[in-house]
């Protein structure tokens, strides 16, 4: 097999490449390097600069490289900015993905591993959410995610194609400082950025339904988001012919924004910067934790990170990134 990954120079994306080279699969990266960083590549990783909207590129880029297998994580991805452009997000994760499901067919490649979201579920009232939890979002960003698996277990019914939709929850962490997330629109980096500059990390509302009134979440070390990628990969590998597989990648434990904004103000060394409330911001679901029992069942794969070394791994390419914040 040989696999190319799309978006594989982003924050998840560098680390599925390097857990599946390190596995000893054979890969290939796309990425119009629009949020990317070629710099996370390991050495020797042949990189095909350009977009999934360019059909002639994938067509060249198939058969120069010789590729049997896609996993596809380039997308736009935050929940805000597809809020204020619907048809760039739309053009971008749906559209985007169809030009990229036509060259997979004529090329005659036989698997795809589709990047889902937790963000098709929208707000579920249940204690934990199931594979068969009715998917109903509430953005554009788990709109273009929901339509794109639609996409990619239609496409691999009417060709034959196996395929896997992915469901991640909260990722966070970095196997290595320098693969870190460089951006500022999760709640880890969003509380380091309060804490680098002296100020109490926020929470959203704390009058929700749970113990301690703040939101509860499922958080997952992208590493093993990655290992779930490479275990998923050769399940396709060995059932070609068709088949689809839908699972959760979490831990199925929930963490509340106190109880986060805690462990971090430990991991920072600035206990003493108290959380500040502010009011709940619109759509925020009270409690969201995957069920991980399929996943586990079909390809025998669960998580070995806990969220203190999701934590202390992000500060460490936090402060790798920014030499202004003060270590412990």
């Amino acid at each position: 097999m040989t696999w190319l990954i799309t978006g594989g120079a982003g924050y998840i994306g560098a680390h599925v490449v390097r857990v599946m080279a390190e596995a000893g699969e054979r890969v290939a990266v796309l990425d119009n390097l629009s949020s990317g960083v070629a710099d996370r590549l390991p050495q020797g990783i042949p990189l095909v600069q350009g977009s999934t909207l360019d059909r002639d590129l994938l067509d060249r880029a198939f058969a120069d490289l010789g590729v049997t297998g896609v996993v596809h994580l380039a997308a736009k991805k935050q929940v805000g900015e597809s809020v204020e452009q619907p048809l760039r997000y739309y053009r971008e994760n749906v559209h985007g993905l169809m030009v990229l499901l036509e060259a997979v067919v004529e090329a005659g490649i036989g698997s795809f591993l589709f990047s889902s979201s937790a963000a098709v579920y929208g707000m579920p009232d249940v204690e934990l959410v199931t594979e068969d939890t009715p998917c109903r979002p509430m953005n554009p960003y788990g709109e273009t995610k929901l339509a794109g698996e639609w996409l990619v277990r239609a496409t691999g019914a009417a060709h034959s194609i196996s395929t896997a939709c992915l469901r991640y929850f909260n990722v966070a962490g970095a196997a290595r400082p320098e693969l870190a997330d460089t951006g500022v629109f999760n709640i880890i980096p969003m509380m380091f950025e309060r804490i680098t500059r002296g100020e109490a990390p926020r929470i959203f509302g704390d009058d929700y339904p749970t113990p301690d009134g703040s939101c509860i979440r499922d958080y997952i070390h992208v590493e093993d988001l990655a290992s779930a990628h490479l275990a998923a990969a050769r399940r396709l590998a060995e059932r070609p012919g068709g088949g689809d597989l839908t699972v959760n990648i979490g831990t199925g434990q929930g963490v509340s924004v106190r109880e986060m904004a805690q462990l971090i103000g430990e991991v920072t060394g600035r206990p003493e910067l108290s959380p500040v409330v502010e009011a709940r911001r619109a759509g925020d679901p009270a409690r969201v934790v995957g069920a991980t029992e399929l996943i586990a069942k079909e390809l025998r794969w669960s998580a070995r990170h806990g969220v203190a070394a999701m934590v202390r791994s992000a500060w460490d390419g936090w402060c790798l990134h920014h030499p202004e914040a003060v270590r412990p």
